[in-house]
């Protein structure tokens, strides 16, 4: 490839500085309902080999960062299997393409993750597909924006809490069996743990959970060789924000906020998740890897 994640390049400029246009698509949303497209590493990414045989489960793999990581563990090595919901068939059907098309198993695993016992059948699937399993991203999120904390209704604080934080803990809950000395853990957070907007109190709420949750259950698999890590992003443009995740009217300005004044973009995300899974980081325990365009955060 001539241009992948290693050329050399200033990152102010490695994509348009174009904002882009007012927007909203309904549902969970859709690589293919926004404008313009977010960059998943289709066309850049390329692999060395960092996570040959591995074999990896990834939430929220479709679209987005979920998307990114997949193709590049794929081009790593690693065998990959990803959930998603049925509405975002269209994605998944491209991931699954570009994983295989790297000569990896693609293990396609759709359904809803708010579900306990769907969360527990899609490890234990993703299991017997992959022919074991020692990655997890924990990735998958929903993200509503709400202006007045009185018209957040209990049913969105539930399922924000249950797609961010029980799913995470039921779905990790049902891999540990699986999981060997060496097996890493890789759990999404956000910028919004650390700066949190008042129009995303039930989403910012999880994020800061998935910190915590993440740093202590470091401690306790540490000493068994399995690795519990963090990635927070930044804004990033994936179908999250144009389905609901911001205001229509913010996305122009949204990212002109971190100090290189642009979105970031899911492929630049997967190589922090492809250190955070490979034994380069094997002394990196409990961390939380901001990629957040250089957002001060603590």
């Amino acid at each position: 490839m001539a241009n992948n994640q290693y050329t050399f390049t200033n990152p102010v400029t490695l994509y348009p500085t174009g904002q882009p246009p007012e927007q909203h698509q309904e549902g969970p949303g859709t690589e293919q309902g926004q404008f313009p497209n977010p960059d998943v590493g289709e066309d850049s990414y390329e692999g060395t080999g960092r996570l040959r045989g591995r074999k990896a489960l990834i939430t929220g793999g479709d679209s987005g960062i979920g998307a990114a990581v997949a193709i590049a563990f794929a081009r790593e090595g690693a065998d990959v299997a990803i959930s998603y919901l049925a509405a975002e068939q269209i994605d998944a059907d491209r991931t699954i393409r570009l994983i295989e098309e790297a000569g990896r198993t693609a293990v396609a695993l759709p359904g809803d993750i708010t579900d306990s016992l769907h969360c527990r059948t899609m490890v234990a699937e993703a299991v017997s597909q992959l022919g074991g399993l020692d990655i997890l991203v924990n990735n998958a999120g929903k993200q509503q924006f709400t202006e007045d904390l009185l018209e957040l209704s209990d049913e969105q604080f539930a399922e924000t809490l249950d797609t961010n934080i029980s799913a995470m803990f039921w779905i990790t809950k049902a891999a540990l069996p699986h999981l060997g000395a060496g097996s890493t853990i890789i759990n999404t957070s956000s910028i919004q743990a650390y700066k949190p907007s008042g129009i995303l109190v039930d989403y910012a709420t999880t994020k800061a959970a998935i910190n915590t949750f993440s740093k202590a259950l470091s401690q306790q698999l540490a000493p068994k060789g399995i690795r519990v890590n963090v990635v927070a992003p930044g804004p990033i443009w994936t179908p999250l924000q144009t389905a609901g995740g911001q205001p229509a009217s913010a996305l122009p300005t949204t990212g002109k906020e971190t100090a290189l004044g642009r979105w970031g973009q899911p492929a630049e995300l997967a190589p922090a998740y492809v250190f955070l899974a490979s034994p380069e980081s094997s002394f990196v325990v409990g961390a939380t890897l901001n990629v957040d365009g250089g957002m001060p955060n603590p």
